[in-house]
């Protein structure tokens, strides 16, 4: 690839670290591929796994397959992957999702706007068996979808969802990428490094800089597994962790998106999942309010907690 920065399209990154997600990515990979107009270049980061690096080189020639050359986990690799782009635009996908038609399309038309750095596009579970009664909508952020509160038309918001996300290349190289104390790190739950990143971003380059693009939909794969009490438990525990941080290092702009989100499960999901069980016996209703409240009071108490451990550590 020329070290020189290209404005044709956009290079695609994909971050791996498991054979047991071999089919998902097989499909993530196609499903860039098949894009129209078609990606300058894919890059597969592989995450710490020799064999299965070495199973993509010999599956996908016309993929670029690299190892992880920074801190393991989702950030180094995708920092991995930054340093190989050469187009102006560089889309983020995650291995266990799929690009829908028109994905890549949606990303670089946003960029027509000279304003735009950054763009987050829609995540609609794909469910491999079917939705819990207990699991509302307002909690799909929990396997990595759009949520309830996130605009349904073009509009700025703080940050995108990392599974389906993109940037100006310059722009991202030059806040320094993201940051490898937050994200995930193999199975374990970390989150929030796209937040960081975002929050990042607009401090250097001013607000309203990332936009939603409903169009740059993808489907976020939701094996049985990802959908249990002691995940919702992490996840929850894992988010108030992250954003007690980040609002200890950003102060007021960490959690601009939180507060409308928050009243509405007090005032609107609660209730009405309450109404819902008691009028029509429906226990998973019920259930449903139980998982919204703990979650709440879950991600509140490490929110205190995240906040008292920066402050201790001086960020």
């Amino acid at each position: 690839m020329s070290a020189d920065v290209t404005t044709t399209c956009a290079t695609i990154v994909i971050c791996c670290y498991t054979h047991e997600r071999w089919d998902d990515l097989q499909t993530a990979i196609a499903s860039v591929l098949a894009q129209s107009p078609q990606p300058e270049e894919v890059v597969v980061v592989v995450d710490h796994n020799q064999g299965l690096l070495e199973r993509l080189r010999e599956a996908f020639p016309a993929v670029t397959a690299v190892p992880n050359v920074g801190a393991p986990g989702l950030s180094g690799a995708r920092n991995t992957g930054l340093k190989l782009v050469g187009t102006e635009v560089v889309a983020f996908l995650d291995d266990d999702a799929r690009a829908e038609t028109g994905w890549l399309a949606a990303h670089v038309a946003a960029y027509d706007d000279a304003r735009v750095i950054g763009v987050g596009g829609r995540l609609d579970p794909l469910w491999e068996t079917a939705r819990p009664g207990w699991f509302p909508h307002d909690f799909d952020w929990v396997v990595g979808c759009t949520h309830t509160g996130v605009p349904t038309t073009a509009a700025p918001i703080r940050n995108p969802i990392g599974a389906n996300m993109s940037f100006r290349r310059r722009e991202l190289v030059a806040v320094g990428g993201f940051a490898p104390r937050f994200g995930k790190r193999g199975n374990t739950l970390g989150t929030c490094e796209e937040t960081e990143l975002s929050l990042r971003v607009e401090r250097a380059n001013g607000t309203g800089r990332i936009h939603y693009v409903p169009d740059a939909r993808v489907r976020h794969f939701v094996p049985p597994a990802r959908i249990s009490w002691g995940l919702l438990v992490r996840r929850s525990v894992s988010e108030g962790l992250a954003k007690g941080r980040l609002r200890r290092m950003y102060r007021g702009a960490a959690l601009g998106s939180e507060g409308p989100y928050v009243r509405h499960l007090v005032t609107v999901a609660v209730p009405g999942l309450v109404a819902r069980g008691i009028r029509g016996r429906d226990a998973r209703a019920l259930l449903g309010a139980v998982a919204v409240g703990a979650s709440l009071l879950l991600t509140a108490t490490a929110f205190v907690a995240g906040a008292v451990t920066a402050r201790e550590a001086g960020r």
